[in-house]
């Protein structure tokens, strides 16, 4: 067998054999269960093969394993040393291997913070607010780093309260990045965590399901009377300042300040439990104006009174959905889940629930539900079971599944990677591992006017905590004097522009060729960014990304990004890995194995020997440039 130079070196960069590297990292629960729960749903699977007369899908070669567990799981291809060792190694166990070192790799956590600003619809600034969601943003990629079990993530997001800047409730974005839209925030939360489209029941009844426009009411009646803390102590300040707003800009600019990035960012009010009808409300069970009290649609029952004020509605509300929706809650993520590793939900769309019943598949549904719940609702361990089993490594299949309504498991269908896919791939050919860089900072600083302030003394977690801190109008008058005072003060120390310049440098920036992740890109991609050419979402509704194909992504893959950082870049890492090659066969094998994950053919090896033989070394270009531009890059099978 050829032993490729690479494979030392990836050996000594990791300081031990690859398989045994792998072997350091233990998943988070017990590979025994891991490996029994694979087994038993393709056992499921199995059975459903034979009641259906479907033949056994061939298994996929280790080249096309590696490329897709990769893809799947961390959201990008292999470097040329991840994929040269992986394929040159001896293993009956490396499939196995690869999928623990894959789910422990920081790579894993992008890749689902991806998945989790989509379905959340993350945007760094809320659409007509003036307020920012950075804390927000950092307190959902440190969840997805964490591998905070769903559970938890959910609770804490539908029942948190307080300052928007503190880590222990930051999680009260979900609320206030929707202010002013109580019923839209309700209807997705509903879609997003159990699968229930009630969106249409805000006006009507649902002519196309049960929801009645009175079902939507008793829910939102749950989370009705958010507020902002203790905003209403400046108020009296707030419109002072407006009044003096020429005469008086500066003093402006920090009111505004505290009152659209403290206190704007703060929620108060557990959930009254109660909701006045709306004034066009047209239907015979209420009247507009009338005041009705919580009630669940389904499920284990909870109720509030109509009559006087619950003050713990949306912790009520949020243990229903957990704990008392029967297996709607577990299922949903469980088939999400299924839907993000094989490629299609079992019952599609995933966010249209089910009951296990009347699925293409009730035994596996509920077994997938049961095992979520098993697994403490631990998403990664859940995933690596998905990608352990036989049906995960099963042949592309190109024909559409037999069920109107799902899936017929009989192999992955081909999909065009996503643009975070597609992007994260191709900074890792032009600058190697993009997982080895550091990590966007949470921007705490303090902007007043849009320029830095107080750099180095003081950041917005602890102007927020000390304002949150207030207790009356007189307090917050004079914390306001005073906070007017240092910030003056400071802007006159400051000895030059350059300092101010210098001090800012460690808040990390990013421009659009950054060779970074795309999660730790703004949200959404700005309209000119690669990423939005190629279908991310723009984050204004549940996961609105695309995968169209459309001309101006030809034309980015031919003159935009790739040949920029790529193609006709000769430090790009890509390139840089083919200085030790001592035949131009050695080389074209990086190139194919880089790029496709996997070896050249016979055919393919002649063909591009004759392209370097004719054009040199510019002919490894234009090999790199065909293979990045070919469907087989972009394309996941």
């Amino acid at each position: 067998m050829f032993r490729c130079p690479f494979l030392v070196l990836c050996l000594l960069f990791t300081s031990l054999p690859f398989a045994q590297a792998f072997d350091q990292v233990e998943p988070r629960n017990d590979p025994g269960f891991l490996n029994k729960s694979a087994l038993e749903i393709d056992k499921l699977i199995a059975d459903f093969y034979r009641r259906k007369q479907l033949s056994v899908p061939q298994v996929i070669d280790d080249a096309t394993f590696m490329r897709r567990a990769f893809l799947v799981a961390i959201g990008r291809i292999p470097t040329v040393e991840e994929g040269l060792a992986f394929i040159e190694i001896e293993n009956p166990d490396k499939r196995a291997d690869l999928v623990g070192y894959l789910f422990n790799a920081p790579g894993y956590s992008s890749h689902m913070t991806n998945w989790a600003f989509d379905l959340l619809r993350l945007r760094d600034t809320p659409i007509g607010s003036p307020v920012i969601n950075e804390p927000y943003r950092n307190w959902i990629r440190q969840a997805m780093t964490q591998n905070m079990p769903w559970d938890e993530f959910v609770a804490d997001l539908l029942s948190s309260e307080g300052n928007g800047w503190a880590p222990e409730s930051a999680a009260v974005g979900y609320y206030t990045s929707d202010r002013g839209m109580p019923l839209d925030n309700l209807a997705n939360t509903m879609r997003v965590f159990l699968g229930s489209r009630m969106e249409c029941a805000q006006c009507h009844d649902d002519p196309f399901g049960e929801t009645e426009r009175m079902d939507f009411y008793h829910l939102a009646a749950f989370t009705n009377g958010q507020a902002m803390s203790k905003r209403h102590l400046m108020y009296g300040l707030w419109n002072e300042l407006r009044e003096d707003l020429e005469e008086n800009r500066f003093e402006y600019e920090v009111g505004l300040l505290l009152w659209n990035r403290v206190y704007g960012m703060s929620l108060a009010g557990g959930g009254k439990g109660r909701i006045p009808l709306p004034s066009d409300y047209q239907y015979r069970d209420g009247n507009a104006g009338e005041l009705v009290g919580g009630r669940t649609p389904f499920g284990k029952m909870v109720r509030t009174s109509d009559r006087r004020d619950d003050g713990e509605g949306r912790m009520e509300f949020t243990k229903w959905i957990i704990e008392k929706t029967g297996p709607q809650f577990s299922g949903v993520i469980a088939n999400r889940m299924w839907e993000r590793v094989m490629g299609k939900g079992i019952y599609e769309p995933v966010d249209d629930y089910i009951v296990p019943s009347e699925t293409v598949y009730p035994e596996l549904i509920t077994f997938i539900g049961d095992l979520m719940l098993q697994l403490d609702y631990d998403l990664r361990a859940f995933q690596q079971v998905l990608m352990l089993t036989k049906t995960f490594q099963f042949e592309t299949n190109p024909n559409p599944s037999t069920e109107s309504r799902g899936d017929d498991f009989h192999g992955r269908k081909i999909e065009r990677l996503s643009a975070e896919q597609i992007w994260d791939s191709l900074i890792t050919l032009s600058d190697g591992d993009p997982d080895k860089q550091s990590r966007r900072d949470m921007d705490t600083r303090v902007f007043v006017g849009g320029s830095p302030v107080l750099v180095g003394k003081m950041d917005m977690i602890r102007l927020s905590e000390e304002v949150m801190a207030l207790e009356s109008e007189k307090e917050v008058r004079e914390y306001f004097r005073e906070l007017c005072k240092i910030i003056e003060s400071s802007g006159k120390d400051m000895k030059s522009g350059a300092q101010m310049s210098m001090m800012m440098g460690a808040v990390k920036k990013y421009g659009r060729d950054a060779a970074v992740r795309a999660s730790e890109l703004p949200s959404p991609a700005p309209r000119e960014h690669f990423l939005y050419l190629f279908g991310a979402s723009d984050r204004e509704v549940v996961e609105a990304a695309s995968r169209e194909a459309n001309v101006g992504q030809m034309l980015a893959m031919m003159n935009g990004f790739v040949q920029r950082k790529l193609v006709n870049n000769p430090q790009a890492y890509l390139f840089k890995n083919l200085e030790g090659g001592s035949s131009a066969t050695e080389k074209i094998r990086r190139l194919y194995v880089a790029i496709l994950n996997r070896p050249p053919t016979k055919t393919e090896m002649t063909w591009m020997k004759a392209e370097v033989e004719a054009q040199g070394e510019e002919g490894f270009r234009n090999i790199a440039a065909a293979l990045v531009m070919s469907s087989e890059f972009v394309f996941l099978r």
